[in-house]
């Protein structure tokens, strides 16, 4: 299983990389993880005619800014597309005129489903609601027979730690620095080295690096040395990087 990060920021694009977006690529499926200005990348990756599947965390723009861009691909087979509550009618006001080509006129047809239909999909999913400003959901898939899990955007909580229950890679946020909290709920890296041990994970990986904090990968490499004082197998990732699982 492949694993490419396509987007690493939060909040904006800078020269550190574009807003959120991470492929998945198994024998049998590609997995898109979030739709921020990355998902621009996603047709350089997808060399094979396999069912293509898109898990949107919440509505905050930086993460399905990218699907502006969908009149880039022709994906004749289309993308099924999962989330919170209401995506079709979030998705269907933002992927329209006066802002973009409209939803139903695509050239890679979008199958809007909310998050009640994961029982439906020929993987195992889990989903549950995280600790956001707006309503935020992480993921955990189950994909040859490894565990991957998808928490993005949330503050400490419950539902972080039982997403992410001895898996194999979890994928969460560093959007503060060191110590920082502010009333916006967000991981540090201190914060989420505790969420990786304390769920028994057996890899960490950071994305959703604020822009306007982590403005140098340096500053990534700083956050990831302090998060491996906590839990040592800490990746912070960037934009093009691709891991094996």
């Amino acid at each position: 299983m492949r694993l490419t990060f396509l987007g690493t920021n939060g909040w904006y694009d800078t020269s550190t990389g574009n807003t959120l977006c991470i492929l998945v690529e198994t024998e049998k499926e590609y997995i898109i993880l979030d739709a921020g200005n990355g998902f621009y990348k996603i047709d350089r990756h997808l060399t094979s005619d396999k069912p293509i599947y898109l898990f949107i965390s919440h509505f905050h723009l930086d993460h399905v800014v990218g699907l502006h861009i969908l009149n880039k691909f022709n994906i004749s087979r289309g993308i099924e597309v999962y989330g919170p509550p209401g995506i079709e009618k979030h998705l269907s006001r933002l992927i329209r005129q006066p802002f973009t080509a409209n939803l139903k006129n695509l050239n890679t047809p979008l199958r809007l489903h909310d998050r009640s239909s994961l029982p439906d999909l020929p993987f195992r999913v889990e989903s549950r609601k995280l600790v956001h400003v707006a309503p935020c959901f992480g993921y955990r898939f189950t994909l040859e027979n490894k565990v991957i899990a998808f928490c993005t955007d949330t503050g400490p909580c419950r539902n972080l730690n039982l997403l992410a229950r001895e898996a194999d890679l979890l994928i969460t946020e560093c959007a503060y620095k060191g110590g920082e909290t502010t009333k916006w709920p967000h991981l540090n890296p201190i914060l989420a080295a505790q969420a990786a041990r304390e769920a028994g994970a057996k890899r960490l990986a950071l994305v959703h690096f604020d822009a306007s904090l982590y403005t140098t990968l340096a500053d990534r490499r700083e956050a990831q040395a302090k998060a491996r004082k906590i839990f040592p197998k800490t990746l912070a990732a960037r934009d093009d990087q691709e891991i094996i699982l």
